[in-house]
Protein backbone atom coordinates (compact mmCIF):
# COMPACT_ATOMS: atom_id res chain seq x y z
CA UNK A 1 0.00 0.00 0.00
CA UNK A 2 2.93 2.45 0.75
CA UNK A 3 4.68 2.00 -2.36
CA UNK A 4 0.97 2.61 -4.33
CA UNK A 5 1.13 5.81 -2.08
CA UNK A 6 4.63 6.79 -3.64
CA UNK A 7 3.87 6.03 -6.93
CA UNK A 8 0.39 8.18 -6.99
CA UNK A 9 2.31 11.50 -5.21
CA UNK A 10 4.85 10.78 -7.13
CA UNK A 11 2.43 10.97 -10.69
CA UNK A 12 0.83 14.26 -9.25
CA UNK A 13 4.08 16.08 -8.70
CA UNK A 14 4.92 15.06 -12.55
CA UNK A 15 1.15 16.19 -13.55
CA UNK A 16 1.34 19.19 -11.46
CA UNK A 17 4.68 20.97 -12.82
CA UNK A 18 3.49 19.74 -16.42
CA UNK A 19 0.67 22.14 -15.92
CA UNK A 20 2.64 24.94 -14.37
CA UNK A 21 4.96 24.67 -17.59
CA UNK A 22 2.64 23.40 -20.48
CA UNK A 23 -1.31 24.88 -19.73
CA UNK A 24 -0.19 28.53 -20.67
CA UNK A 25 1.13 26.98 -23.88
CA UNK A 26 -2.49 27.05 -25.57
CA UNK A 27 -3.43 30.66 -24.98
CA UNK A 28 0.13 32.13 -25.64
CA UNK A 29 -0.75 33.94 -28.57
CA UNK A 30 -4.56 35.07 -26.66
CA UNK A 31 -2.18 36.71 -24.49
CA UNK A 32 0.73 37.62 -26.78
CA UNK A 33 -1.87 39.51 -29.76
CA UNK A 34 -3.11 41.32 -27.30
CA UNK A 35 -6.81 39.46 -27.66
CA UNK A 36 -7.19 39.18 -23.55
CA UNK A 37 -5.46 39.91 -20.36
CA UNK A 38 -3.22 36.96 -18.77
CA UNK A 39 -5.96 36.04 -16.08
CA UNK A 40 -8.64 35.53 -18.56
CA UNK A 41 -6.34 33.70 -20.97
CA UNK A 42 -5.25 31.77 -17.87
CA UNK A 43 -8.70 30.68 -16.74
CA UNK A 44 -9.33 29.58 -20.90
CA UNK A 45 -6.52 27.34 -21.04
CA UNK A 46 -7.48 25.91 -17.76
CA UNK A 47 -10.73 24.79 -18.73
CA UNK A 48 -9.87 23.68 -21.98
CA UNK A 49 -7.34 21.26 -20.53
CA UNK A 50 -8.93 19.89 -18.10
CA UNK A 51 -11.76 18.67 -20.71
CA UNK A 52 -9.17 17.43 -23.12
CA UNK A 53 -8.08 15.88 -19.93
CA UNK A 54 -10.90 13.97 -19.47
CA UNK A 55 -11.71 13.37 -23.43
CA UNK A 56 -8.45 11.17 -22.96
CA UNK A 57 -10.53 8.41 -21.86
CA UNK A 58 -12.00 8.05 -25.40
CA UNK A 59 -9.75 9.03 -27.74
CA UNK A 60 -5.97 8.85 -26.89
CA UNK A 61 -5.56 5.47 -24.51
CA UNK A 62 -2.88 4.10 -27.04
CA UNK A 63 -0.49 6.47 -25.66
CA UNK A 64 -1.30 4.77 -21.62
CA UNK A 65 0.44 1.61 -23.21
CA UNK A 66 4.04 3.52 -25.12
CA UNK A 67 4.49 5.61 -21.99
CA UNK A 68 4.17 2.94 -19.62
CA UNK A 69 7.26 1.65 -20.99
CA UNK A 70 6.13 -1.48 -22.26
CA UNK A 71 8.03 -2.36 -25.67
CA UNK A 72 10.93 -0.24 -24.25
CA UNK A 73 12.46 -2.03 -21.50
CA UNK A 74 11.54 -5.63 -20.30
CA UNK A 75 8.63 -6.33 -18.37
CA UNK A 76 9.81 -7.13 -14.99
CA UNK A 77 11.33 -3.87 -15.20
CA UNK A 78 8.12 -2.10 -16.00
CA UNK A 79 6.20 -3.40 -13.26
CA UNK A 80 8.91 -2.36 -10.46
CA UNK A 81 7.76 0.45 -8.56
CA UNK A 82 10.89 1.41 -8.11
CA UNK A 83 11.20 1.96 -11.85
CA UNK A 84 7.65 4.03 -12.12
CA UNK A 85 8.77 6.35 -9.30
CA UNK A 86 12.15 7.05 -10.51
CA UNK A 87 10.52 8.08 -13.70
CA UNK A 88 8.11 10.14 -12.46
CA UNK A 89 10.67 12.15 -10.07
CA UNK A 90 13.45 12.39 -12.92
CA UNK A 91 10.97 14.03 -15.75
CA UNK A 92 9.26 16.08 -12.74
CA UNK A 93 12.29 17.45 -11.38
CA UNK A 94 13.11 18.39 -15.07
CA UNK A 95 9.79 20.49 -15.80
CA UNK A 96 10.24 21.96 -12.54
CA UNK A 97 13.86 23.31 -13.75
CA UNK A 98 12.76 24.73 -16.58
CA UNK A 99 9.44 26.55 -14.96
CA UNK A 100 11.29 27.75 -12.42
CA UNK A 101 13.45 29.64 -15.12
CA UNK A 102 10.28 30.36 -17.46
CA UNK A 103 11.71 28.07 -20.51
CA UNK A 104 9.07 25.89 -22.16
CA UNK A 105 10.32 22.23 -22.71
CA UNK A 106 8.12 19.04 -23.15
CA UNK A 107 7.07 16.43 -20.58
CA UNK A 108 6.95 14.02 -23.52
CA UNK A 109 11.02 14.57 -23.68
CA UNK A 110 11.26 14.71 -20.08
CA UNK A 111 9.30 11.49 -19.68
CA UNK A 112 11.69 9.52 -22.79
CA UNK A 113 14.42 10.81 -20.99
CA UNK A 114 13.03 9.42 -17.72
CA UNK A 115 12.64 5.90 -19.10
CA UNK A 116 15.74 5.46 -20.93
CA UNK A 117 17.25 6.59 -17.10
CA UNK A 118 15.63 4.33 -15.24
CA UNK A 119 15.73 1.69 -17.60
CA UNK A 120 19.55 2.08 -17.98
CA UNK A 121 20.40 1.93 -14.16
CA UNK A 122 17.78 -0.72 -13.73
CA UNK A 123 18.74 -2.96 -16.50
CA UNK A 124 22.06 -2.25 -18.50
CA UNK A 125 21.65 -2.58 -22.32
CA UNK A 126 18.23 -3.68 -22.58
CA UNK A 127 16.76 -1.21 -24.10
CA UNK A 128 14.65 -1.55 -27.42
CA UNK A 129 16.25 0.55 -29.52
CA UNK A 130 14.06 0.40 -32.45
CA UNK A 131 11.22 1.03 -30.09
CA UNK A 132 12.89 3.92 -29.13
CA UNK A 133 13.69 5.66 -32.45
CA UNK A 134 10.26 4.67 -34.09
CA UNK A 135 7.68 5.77 -31.63
CA UNK A 136 9.67 8.22 -29.11
CA UNK A 137 12.70 10.47 -30.97
CA UNK A 138 11.58 10.38 -34.81
CA UNK A 139 8.19 12.18 -33.25
CA UNK A 140 9.72 14.18 -31.09
CA UNK A 141 12.11 15.53 -33.42
CA UNK A 142 10.18 16.08 -36.68
CA UNK A 143 7.03 17.69 -35.05
CA UNK A 144 8.51 21.14 -34.47
CA UNK A 145 9.45 21.38 -38.19
CA UNK A 146 6.55 20.39 -39.39
CA UNK A 147 4.46 22.80 -37.35
CA UNK A 148 7.01 25.93 -38.35
CA UNK A 149 6.67 24.74 -42.11
CA UNK A 150 2.73 24.74 -41.78
CA UNK A 151 2.83 27.86 -40.78
CA UNK A 152 5.34 29.75 -43.37
CA UNK A 153 2.89 28.15 -45.89
CA UNK A 154 -0.72 28.60 -44.69
CA UNK A 155 -0.41 31.97 -42.80
CA UNK A 156 0.21 34.07 -46.39
CA UNK A 157 -2.50 32.25 -47.53
CA UNK A 158 -4.85 33.96 -45.13
CA UNK A 159 -3.09 36.93 -45.46
CA UNK A 160 -4.09 36.60 -49.32
CA UNK A 161 -7.57 35.94 -48.36
CA UNK A 162 -7.94 38.89 -46.19
CA UNK A 163 -6.62 40.74 -48.69
CA UNK A 164 -8.91 39.69 -51.33
CA UNK A 165 -11.69 40.04 -49.11
CA UNK A 166 -11.17 43.74 -48.95
CA UNK A 167 -10.32 43.26 -44.90
CA UNK A 168 -7.92 46.17 -44.21
CA UNK A 169 -5.50 46.17 -41.12
CA UNK A 170 -5.00 49.18 -38.95
CA UNK A 171 -3.07 50.44 -36.59
CA UNK A 172 -3.48 52.34 -33.51
CA UNK A 173 -1.73 55.44 -32.86
CA UNK A 174 1.30 55.68 -30.33
CA UNK A 175 1.63 59.65 -29.40
CA UNK A 176 5.81 60.01 -28.66
CA UNK A 177 7.58 63.86 -28.85
CA UNK A 178 5.48 64.85 -31.99
CA UNK A 179 2.91 67.09 -31.21
CA UNK A 180 -0.30 66.46 -33.39
CA UNK A 181 -3.60 68.75 -33.64
CA UNK A 182 -6.56 67.49 -32.52
CA UNK A 183 -10.33 68.04 -31.56
CA UNK A 184 -12.69 66.42 -28.45
CA UNK A 185 -16.17 65.39 -29.92
CA UNK A 186 -19.28 65.65 -27.52
CA UNK A 187 -18.77 61.72 -26.58
CA UNK A 188 -14.97 62.80 -25.15
CA UNK A 189 -13.25 61.32 -28.20
CA UNK A 190 -10.72 62.28 -29.75
CA UNK A 191 -9.89 63.16 -33.03
CA UNK A 192 -6.82 63.74 -35.45
CA UNK A 193 -7.64 67.10 -37.24
CA UNK A 194 -5.93 66.43 -40.44
CA UNK A 195 -7.40 63.01 -41.18
CA UNK A 196 -10.22 62.75 -38.71
CA UNK A 197 -8.95 59.67 -37.15
CA UNK A 198 -10.24 58.61 -33.94
CA UNK A 199 -7.54 58.60 -31.33
CA UNK A 200 -6.73 55.79 -28.76
CA UNK A 201 -2.84 56.60 -26.34
CA UNK A 202 -1.52 53.92 -25.08
CA UNK A 203 1.43 52.02 -24.23
CA UNK A 204 3.49 51.38 -27.38
CA UNK A 205 3.35 47.82 -26.39
CA UNK A 206 0.07 47.52 -26.19
CA UNK A 207 -0.48 48.99 -29.67
CA UNK A 208 -1.80 46.29 -31.79
CA UNK A 209 -3.29 45.37 -35.28
CA UNK A 210 -6.67 45.20 -35.62
CA UNK A 211 -8.62 44.55 -38.66
CA UNK A 212 -11.76 46.37 -40.60
CA UNK A 213 -14.25 44.91 -42.39
CA UNK A 214 -17.16 42.93 -43.01
CA UNK A 215 -17.88 39.11 -43.57
CA UNK A 216 -21.10 38.29 -44.38
CA UNK A 217 -22.26 41.25 -42.62
CA UNK A 218 -20.49 40.82 -38.82
CA UNK A 219 -17.89 42.70 -37.87
CA UNK A 220 -14.11 40.93 -38.87
CA UNK A 221 -12.10 41.77 -35.80
CA UNK A 222 -15.14 40.28 -33.41
CA UNK A 223 -14.97 37.40 -35.87
CA UNK A 224 -11.12 36.68 -35.61
CA UNK A 225 -11.29 37.30 -31.66
CA UNK A 226 -13.81 34.60 -31.33
CA UNK A 227 -12.45 32.26 -33.64
CA UNK A 228 -9.16 33.32 -31.67
CA UNK A 229 -10.36 31.65 -28.57
CA UNK A 230 -11.69 28.73 -30.42
CA UNK A 231 -8.57 27.76 -31.83
CA UNK A 232 -6.76 28.35 -28.26
CA UNK A 233 -8.95 26.44 -26.64
CA UNK A 234 -8.43 23.53 -29.28
CA UNK A 235 -4.47 23.73 -28.40
CA UNK A 236 -5.15 23.39 -24.85
CA UNK A 237 -8.12 20.73 -25.52
CA UNK A 238 -5.64 19.08 -27.52
CA UNK A 239 -2.75 19.17 -25.01
CA UNK A 240 -4.78 17.86 -22.59
CA UNK A 241 -5.57 15.14 -24.75
CA UNK A 242 -1.87 14.42 -25.50
CA UNK A 243 -0.06 14.65 -22.01
CA UNK A 244 -2.41 13.32 -19.47
CA UNK A 245 -2.38 9.47 -20.84
CA UNK A 246 1.21 9.88 -20.98
CA UNK A 247 1.38 10.41 -17.54
CA UNK A 248 -1.74 7.95 -16.50
CA UNK A 249 0.35 5.55 -17.90
CA UNK A 250 2.69 5.50 -14.79
CA UNK A 251 -0.26 5.04 -12.34
CA UNK A 252 -1.92 2.04 -14.52
CA UNK A 253 0.54 -0.08 -14.67
CA UNK A 254 0.36 -1.02 -11.37
CA UNK A 255 -3.29 -1.88 -11.59
CA UNK A 256 -4.28 -0.02 -8.23
CA UNK A 257 -6.33 2.68 -9.82
CA UNK A 258 -8.96 2.37 -12.27
CA UNK A 259 -8.49 4.38 -16.08
CA UNK A 260 -10.77 6.74 -15.05
CA UNK A 261 -9.96 7.50 -11.48
CA UNK A 262 -6.58 7.87 -12.55
CA UNK A 263 -7.59 10.67 -15.65
CA UNK A 264 -9.57 12.23 -13.37
CA UNK A 265 -6.50 12.70 -10.80
CA UNK A 266 -3.60 13.77 -13.38
CA UNK A 267 -6.35 16.16 -14.81
CA UNK A 268 -6.99 17.83 -11.79
CA UNK A 269 -3.73 18.04 -11.07
CA UNK A 270 -1.93 19.40 -14.37
CA UNK A 271 -5.26 22.28 -13.60
CA UNK A 272 -4.25 23.24 -10.08
CA UNK A 273 0.05 23.48 -11.64
CA UNK A 274 -1.22 25.86 -14.19
CA UNK A 275 -3.41 27.90 -12.36
CA UNK A 276 -0.79 28.77 -9.63
CA UNK A 277 2.94 28.41 -11.19
CA UNK A 278 2.57 29.25 -14.93
CA UNK A 279 3.32 32.63 -15.08
CA UNK A 280 7.57 32.92 -16.19
CA UNK A 281 6.27 30.62 -19.01
CA UNK A 282 3.21 32.22 -20.08
CA UNK A 283 5.79 35.51 -20.64
CA UNK A 284 8.27 33.45 -22.79
CA UNK A 285 5.79 31.92 -24.80
CA UNK A 286 3.81 34.71 -25.39
CA UNK A 287 5.98 37.45 -25.19
CA UNK A 288 9.77 36.98 -25.92
CA UNK A 289 9.57 34.37 -28.47
CA UNK A 290 7.83 37.07 -31.47
CA UNK A 291 5.38 39.35 -31.61
CA UNK A 292 2.15 38.79 -33.14
CA UNK A 293 -0.87 40.28 -34.12
CA UNK A 294 -4.24 38.83 -34.24
CA UNK A 295 -4.33 36.68 -37.49
CA UNK A 296 -0.86 35.82 -37.13
CA UNK A 297 -1.79 33.99 -33.07
CA UNK A 298 -4.76 32.41 -34.55
CA UNK A 299 -2.95 30.71 -37.62
CA UNK A 300 -0.50 29.09 -35.08
CA UNK A 301 -3.46 27.61 -33.00
CA UNK A 302 -5.21 26.33 -35.52
CA UNK A 303 -2.19 24.41 -37.12
CA UNK A 304 -0.85 23.09 -33.44
CA UNK A 305 -4.38 22.26 -32.26
CA UNK A 306 -4.74 19.98 -35.63
CA UNK A 307 -0.97 18.29 -35.18
CA UNK A 308 -1.93 17.89 -31.88
CA UNK A 309 -5.23 16.21 -31.96
CA UNK A 310 -4.03 13.90 -34.76
CA UNK A 311 -1.19 12.81 -33.35
CA UNK A 312 -2.96 12.17 -30.16
CA UNK A 313 -5.88 9.95 -31.62
CA UNK A 314 -2.34 8.42 -33.99
CA UNK A 315 -1.03 7.32 -30.71
CA UNK A 316 2.33 9.65 -31.55
CA UNK A 317 3.90 10.54 -28.51
CA UNK A 318 4.47 14.27 -29.68
CA UNK A 319 5.32 17.60 -27.69
CA UNK A 320 2.88 20.03 -27.42
CA UNK A 321 5.27 22.43 -26.65
CA UNK A 322 7.09 21.59 -29.71
CA UNK A 323 4.52 21.38 -32.37
CA UNK A 324 3.62 25.28 -30.39
CA UNK A 325 6.66 26.26 -30.36
CA UNK A 326 7.01 25.50 -33.66
CA UNK A 327 4.38 27.38 -34.92
CA UNK A 328 5.55 30.23 -33.51
CA UNK A 329 8.93 30.12 -34.47
CA UNK A 330 6.97 29.91 -38.21
CA UNK A 331 5.44 33.05 -37.86
CA UNK A 332 8.61 34.93 -36.04
CA UNK A 333 9.91 33.97 -39.57
CA UNK A 334 7.21 35.18 -41.59
CA UNK A 335 6.62 38.46 -39.54
CA UNK A 336 10.30 38.74 -39.41
CA UNK A 337 10.34 39.62 -35.80
CA UNK A 338 11.45 36.77 -33.95
CA UNK A 339 13.81 36.75 -30.69
CA UNK A 340 16.82 34.57 -32.33
CA UNK A 341 18.69 34.78 -28.79
CA UNK A 342 15.32 33.50 -26.61
CA UNK A 343 14.92 31.09 -30.02
CA UNK A 344 18.14 29.42 -29.11
CA UNK A 345 17.56 29.12 -25.37
CA UNK A 346 14.64 27.13 -25.85
CA UNK A 347 16.22 24.91 -28.55
CA UNK A 348 18.98 24.25 -26.44
CA UNK A 349 16.80 23.40 -23.54
CA UNK A 350 15.23 21.19 -25.63
CA UNK A 351 18.42 19.70 -26.16
CA UNK A 352 19.91 19.59 -22.87
CA UNK A 353 15.84 18.14 -21.85
CA UNK A 354 16.57 14.29 -22.34
CA UNK A 355 20.10 13.78 -20.82
CA UNK A 356 18.99 15.79 -17.96
CA UNK A 357 15.57 13.74 -17.12
CA UNK A 358 17.75 10.48 -17.44
CA UNK A 359 20.34 11.54 -15.29
CA UNK A 360 17.73 12.66 -12.45
CA UNK A 361 15.90 9.45 -13.00
CA UNK A 362 18.75 7.28 -12.92
CA UNK A 363 19.71 8.88 -9.58
CA UNK A 364 16.23 8.67 -8.19
CA UNK A 365 16.32 4.79 -9.25
CA UNK A 366 19.47 4.20 -7.76
CA UNK A 367 18.78 6.50 -4.31
CA UNK A 368 15.28 4.98 -3.58
CA UNK A 369 17.08 1.28 -4.41
CA UNK A 370 19.57 1.94 -1.47
CA UNK A 371 16.26 3.05 0.99
CA UNK A 372 14.95 -0.59 0.68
Amino acid sequence: MLVIIFILFATIFLAYVNGANDNFKGVATLFGSGTTNYKKALYWATLTTLLGSLAALFISTKLITIFSGKGLVPDQVVNNPQFLISVALGAGLTVLIATLIGIPISTTHSLTGALIGAAVVSTGTEINFHTLGNKFFLPLLISPFISAFFTFIIYPGFRFARIKLGIKREMCLCVGERMEPVYVQQDGAAVLKSTGIALTIDQLQNCQHYYRGKILGFDTQQILDKMHYFSAGAVSFARGLNDTPKIVALLLVMKAISVNSGIFIVGVAIACGGLLNAKRVALTMSQRITKMNHGQGFCANIITAFLVIFASSAGMPVSTTHVSCGSLFGIGIVNKKANLPVIRQIILAWVLTLPIAAILSGISFFVIGNFK
